[in-house]
């Protein structure tokens, strides 16, 4: 007897030739959206048909982040996915990972193939990325003259800043012509020498919006001396025009609120800075006039006029000083002259002669000491107290006699 094979068997075994396919794990296919259906579980049920045929699809809640439009009945859709078998069932379908519409499709090819080559000449390098005036006086603004983008920007610009200028060039951002009308716009203002640049328009389909998605308007960005801001009102996809421009805004109104600064704020914090700076000055002021003052006092100290009163002073004491020792050496050299004198007086002649004593000398003025000194007859003077006499030696005796 023949082989048999179960039915999960035979499932499991078209299962694993599928997924051994490689074009079936990432394929990429078109067609008319049928019988689709958001289940609340979140997954999305749907069929994909044409003049041949059907298939089933099914798009799980997890990957529904990247669909950027409800889907509905009859539309023209591409979808990248996988083809697997269900077992459960034994039919294969298609698992979706995203799903664009089918114009949209061709233009996301050519998107991705314009940002690789952009990329690769670097011109979404951060190096050659303008910073953005934090005080700009003139803005420029390329977008269409009437729509919800530029009322948001000069609404914005307005309760802001009104003293910051706006210059519009009005410019077509959807349609045949619009790219170069961009171009003509950024190089308008550029020449205008406006400090800032918003780019942009409101939100759309991608065919609406494929204009800042131009080489030339990237490369007219690019080549700006003015930094440019974009500002494509989109959600969910990055412009060529966002990743080429200076800064990237999500919206215009948010651009307005980057280009403008908040004048009320500067004026606040310019309010907070100039308190600041008065309480810092009438510190510095207080500390100054110290320091001012211990210097002055210092100066005081160190002054020539200081210094010579100070030695005035100075001579005055010692003046005083030396009168002073002066006057002590005086009393003292008065006591030992006193003394001197009364030790002299007691050994005066005059003295011993006032006490009975006298004094005897010879006619030549040689003082008689000795008997030896005269003889019998000669003359010799006798001093006493009061006066002289004249006397002649009548007798010599050698020795005392009591």
């Amino acid at each position: 007897m023949r082989n048999v094979y179960t039915v999960k068997q035979v499932n499991l075994y078209i299962k694993n030739m599928f997924t051994q396919d490689f074009m079936l794990n990432r394929i990429y296919v078109k067609g008319e959206v049928s019988n689709c259906k958001y289940h609340t579980s979140g997954h999305i049920y749907f069929s994909l048909k044409d003049e041949s045929g059907t298939i089933a699809c099914i798009m799980f809640a997890s990957a529904r982040s990247g669909l950027s439009f409800r889907m509905r009945e009859g539309q023209k859709v591409v979808v990248l996915g996988s083809v697997n078998v269900y077992e459960r069932d034994g039919k294969y379908q298609l698992y979706a990972n995203e799903i664009i519409l089918e114009g949209a499709g061709l233009l996301y090819e050519k998107f991705e193939a314009l940002k690789q080559e952009l990329e690769e000449m670097g011109m979404f390098a951060e190096e050659y990325k303008q910073p953005i005036p934090k005080f700009a006086k003139t803005v420029g603004i390329v977008t269409a003259p009437t729509g919800a983008a530029v009322r948001d920007i000069i609404q914005i610009a307005s309760r802001r800043n009104p003293y910051v200028q706006l210059i519009l060039y009005p410019a077509l951002v959807q349609g045949e012509g619009a790219a170069d009308s961009i171009v003509r716009g950024i190089r308008m203002l550029e020449k205008q020498n406006v400090d800032v640049m918003i780019v942009g328009r409101g939100g759309g389909s991608i065919e609406d919006l494929w204009a800042f998605n131009e080489e030339k308007v990237a490369r007219a960005i690019f080549e700006c001396r003015v930094p440019v801001i974009s500002a494509v009102g989109h959600e969910t996809d990055t412009l060529i025009s966002d990743y080429v421009a200076d800064l990237r805004a999500p919206t215009p109104s948010a651009a307005a609120e980057l280009a403008v600064y908040d004048y009320r704020q500067v004026s606040e914090q310019m309010e907070a800075f100039l308190s600041r700076m008065r309480r810092q000055m009438r510190l510095k002021t207080t500390l100054e006039r110290r320091r001012l003052e211990q210097l002055e006092l210092r100066l005081k100290h160190t002054h020539p006029q200081q210094k010579l009163n100070e030695n005035r002073q100075r001579l005055l004491e010692l003046e005083n000083r030396l009168r002073d020792r002066m006057q002590l050496l005086l009393e003292e050299n008065k006591y030992r002259l006193a003394i001197y004198t009364e030790q002299i007086d007691g050994l005066s002649p005059l003295k011993k002669l006032s006490q009975g004593y006298s004094y005897t000398e010879l006619a030549d003025g040689e003082n008689v000491r000795s008997v030896k000194q005269v003889k019998d007859g000669q003359e010799i003077s006798v001093y006493v107290t009061d006066g002289k006499i004249k006397a002649r030696i009548i007798e010599v005796e050698d020795g005392w006699k009591r």
